[in-house]
C-alpha cells in the first residue's frame, strides 16, 4: 500500500477535484483505492455522493474511539471506498496538538493499508495540525499550482515547511491544475517550469459539483482526460521506484 496526499497552503487551486480524480485513476487503473477526505468541507465527500453517517465520527478515528474502517463506504465506482468528513473535523487541529502524536495519521493509515493497494488523501489547505500530520504520513506529496508567476514561490514554501519541520523523505510533485493556455501568465509558467505536470481546464471536471455521486473521469481522447492519465502513470512510476528503495 502506499499513500498519496493531495496538499496546498491555499484554496482555490482544484485541489479536491484533483483528489477524486487521481481516486479514479487509481480505481480504473485496478488499484483496490481509498479516498480520505480530511477536509472539513466534506467538498470530496460531496462530490462522491457519500454523506458521513454520524455528525461527530470522521475527529473520532483519530482518538480511537471508533475503527476508522468502519467509517469506510463504498462509492459507485468499482474499487474505491471513500472515509467521509463532517463537521467534527473544524476540531482536528487542537485535538491532534493536545495529543502530541505526530503518526497517529501515519499509524491509521497503515491500519487501512491491510485493505487497500493506494490511499489519497485530500488533506486540508493550510500549514496545520492536521496537514503535518498529513505529510507525514505520505510517500509522495502532490502539490497542485495555478499557473502563476507566483506558482514556484508557492511550491518553495511547501518544500521549505517540510525541511524546517523534518518532514519524512516524501517526495513532492508540482501539478499545474486549471491551466487555460490562452493566458499569458498561464503559458509563462509552463514554459518556466516544463518538467511539471499539466493538468488544462476543462468543462466536465469544472461541471463535477453539479452531478454528486454521477461523476465520472473525462475521456482519454479529451486534453483533460490524457493529462489526467499521464499524470497517474507518473505517479505509479514514482511510487514504483520506492519499492524498488524499499
Amino acid at each position: 500500500m502506499r499513500t498519496i496526499a493531495v496538499y496546498s497552503l491555499k484554496g482555490g487551486v482544484g485541489k479536491t477535484t484533483l483528489a477524486v480524480n487521481l481516486a479514479l485513476c487509481a480505481a480504473a487503473a485496478a488499484r483496490r483505492t481509498l479516498l480520505w477526505d480530511l477536509d472539513a468541507q466534506s467538498a470530496a465527500s460531496f462530490l462522491l455522493g457519500v454523506t458521513a453517517a454520524g455528525a461527530k465520527e470522521a475527529k473520532a478515528v483519530f482518538a480511537k474511539d471508533i475503527d476508522a474502517r468502519k467509517l469506510v463506504q463504498p462509492t459507485a465506482f468499482p474499487r474505491l471506498d471513500l472515509l467521509p468528513a463532517d463537521a467534527s473535523l473544524r476540531g482536528l487541529d487542537r485535538f491532534l496538538f493536545g495529543l502530541d502524536k505526530r503518526k497517529r495519521l501515519a499509524k491509521l493509515t497503515e491500519q487501512l493499508g491491510h485493505d487497500y493497494d493506494r490511499i489519497i488523501l485530500d488533506a486540508p489547505p493550510g500549514l496545520t495540525e492536521t496537514s503535518e500530520q498529513v505529510l507525514r504520513a505520505a510517500d509522495l506529496v502532490i502539490v497542485p499550482l495555478i499557473p502563476s508567476p507566483l506558482s514556484r514561490r508557492a511550491f518553495d514554501e511547501v518544500a521549505a515547511f517540510l525541511a524546517r519541520h523534518a518532514i519524512r523523505r516524501s517526495p513532492i510533485l508540482p501539478v499545474f491544475n486549471m491551466v487555460d493556455r490562452r493566458r499569458n501568465m498561464h503559458r509563462q509558467a509552463l514554459e518556466e517550469n516544463p518538467g511539471w505536470p499539466a493538468v488544462p481546464m476543462a468543462s466536465a471536471i469544472e461541471a463535477m459539483s453539479a452531478w454528486p455521486g454521477e461523476i465520472a473521469l473525462p475521456p482519454s481522447s479529451t486534453p483533460a482526460g490524457a493529462a489526467l492519465a499521464a499524470l497517474w502513470r507518473g505517479i505509479e512510476k514514482r511510487l514504483a521506484r520506492l519499492d524498488r528503495a524499499d
